[in-house]
């Protein structure tokens, strides 16, 4: 299996995030990614490529382009305006404001295009996206041109940004471009199955609506954990894609026996639908001992769990998401993909 990796990751690690309401050195940090290189070395996978150059056409047809401006300039207009830190959300409009104005002043702006004010944005934050598209945009290049699957180690990852808001570690949603890449290159069914302990809420609304991609999601319930606000069962689609969302909310504790029906239900469901391709928000913070989530997955888990994925046998591509129990992240993530090519 090729995988894609950009040491432009590298350029986006916010010093501080608000948890518990104490700043602390983020969860999401450039360290997951040398787990996970290290591990994919040990077990010789050493087919590591950089991106091609991102292309932003699929980009700019899923995403609002004030939204892609503003994460393009924001660092800028933040350091213009006199502010000495890294950019975090101080102001969010609530109920009963006015959603269809943009404020022109920069703090204001990040409140409106952000969703979770545990996301920083730094002077590398939009080169580090551009980099993470960019590896998940020639994973698809690649499995739309024959090969059965791809990795991309993206980072940040994707999967809780928005056509207009970013939050969750998440800027641009990676697997969203892939899965329009997908759509334009031929295949006229698309399933994303996201197995992240955190719900996709990002990918849920940008195809919540359409009836050519399916989003199903493995996640924690939301009225326990984040996001919170979306991931609930009757979550199904809307006008022409209803049916094709597909949400399996599991409450706190819960291990694999409960997780794997859910994942066998949800590629029961992807295969009968008839998808031509599929693209895994691949996630391995149901992880049992990671430090902000509660199922309880084994590691060996995972490896079943790319095996179960691996017997439907579709186009494939990995686009990597969550995972913060650090010194287990790489074993845990390789798993899936040997647990894929066993299949």
């Amino acid at each position: 299996m090729r995988i894609f990796h950009s040491e432009d990751h590298r350029l986006h690690f916010p010093q501080a995030e608000l948890s518990g309401g104490e700043f602390v050195t983020p969860f999401e940090r450039p360290s997951r990614v040398e787990y996970v290189l290290n591990r994919l070395r040990e077990r010789k996978l050493t087919d590591i490529l950089a991106p091609d150059a991102v292309d932003m056409a699929p980009v700019r047809a899923l995403l609002d382009p004030g939204y892609l401006t503003f994460l393009e300039t924001a660092w800028d207009e933040w350091k213009a305006a006199g502010m000495a830190g890294e950019i975090i959300a101080a102001n969010v409009p609530t109920r009963g404001m006015h959603l269809d104005r943009i404020p022109e002043y920069i703090d204001g702006k990040v409140g409106y295009y952000c969703h979770a004010s545990e996301t920083a944005i730094t002077r590398g934050t939009w080169a580090a996206a551009m980099s993470s598209v960019a590896c998940a945009q020639s994973a698809q290049r690649l499995v739309a041109a024959g090969a059965d699957s791809a990795f991309a180690l993206c980072r940040p990852p994707g999967h809780h940004a928005t056509a207009d808001q970013y939050g969750g570690y998440c800027f641009i949603n990676n697997a969203a471009v892939v899965a329009e890449m997908f759509r334009t290159s031929g295949a006229q069914r698309v399933a994303i199955l996201d197995i992240d302990f955190h719900h996709g809420n990002g990918t849920q609304t940008l195809f919540y609506e359409r009836a050519d991609i399916m989003f199903t999601s493995l996640h924690g319930a939301p009225q326990e954990t984040y996001p919170y606000y979306l991931g609930y069962a009757d979550e199904t689609g809307k006008d022409a894609g209803e049916g094709m969302n597909i949400n399996y909310p599991m409450t706190a504790g819960t291990g694999y026996d409960v997780w794997g029906q859910a994942l066998d239900d949800a590629i029961s469901k992807i295969t009968n639908w008839g998808a031509e391709a599929l693209v895994v928000s691949l996630g391995v913070d149901a992880y049992k001992e990671d430090p902000i989530s509660f199922f309880k997955l084994e590691s060996d888990d995972f490896t079943d769990t790319g095996r179960r994925i691996g017997r439907m046998k579709l186009p494939t591509v990995f686009c990597m998401e969550g995972g913060y129990a650090i010194e287990a992240v790489g074993v845990n993530t390789v798993n899936v993909l040997e647990g894929f090519k066993d299949a």
